[in-house]
């Protein structure tokens, strides 16, 4: 089935939702429908549009729905797929995450504590601090204040023709065209 665009109550673009979700928050009276798709969603008593583009009516703050997710994918991304010791770049598979302060000793699972390791150097480190296994993290870890690129891409060619009037494009305008 389709994904559905939810904007903010100012029109600004959130996030990608499943239709499911969209028809929740339409019977819940949170969003108001501004673009359908030609295909119908069947209840037993009632059939009605498949909404392509909602409106929430209460503003939502961005910042709280742009928080970055604490995650292992986040994690890679933040330090950009480098072992913070070794300063190697790998692949995903070839990766694992590493507590600075081991837990043992009183680390905690936090942006602050864990970085991206390769396997040899994670198994160097062991259960010790870095400091203790002569090592050295390339860069303190602390939580990100971007989004990392894996959060939703959409490709132009993927994106349904009734979404591009509420994405913001960075396309530079042709210099005839007039202003």
């Amino acid at each position: 089935m389709e994904h559905t665009l939810l904007l903010n109550a100012t029109y600004e673009p959130l996030k990608v939702i499943h239709w499911k979700r969209a028809v929740t928050l339409l019977f819940q009276g949170k969003v108001e429908v501004l673009e359908v798709y030609n295909r119908e969603v069947h209840g037993i008593s009632i059939t009605f549009p498949l909404p392509s583009v909602l409106r929430l009516l209460k503003l939502v703050r961005a910042k709280d729905i742009h928080k970055v997710k604490f995650s292992r994918a986040n994690i890679f991304a933040r330090d950009s797929y480098r072992c913070q010791y070794c300063g190697d770049k790998f692949d995903v598979k070839d990766l694992t995450f590493d507590h600075v302060i081991p837990v043992a000793k009183g680390g905690k699972k936090s942006w602050e504590n864990i970085v991206t390791a390769c396997w040899r150097c994670n198994n160097k480190k062991s259960g010790h601090t870095p400091l203790e296994s002569g090592m050295r993290l390339i860069k303190h870890p602390c939580e990100p204040k971007w989004l990392p690129h894996v959060t939703i891409t959409i490709g132009i060619r993927n994106t349904p023709e009734n979404w591009r009037d509420y994405l913001y494009w960075n396309v530079e305008l042709d210099k005839d065209e007039p202003d």
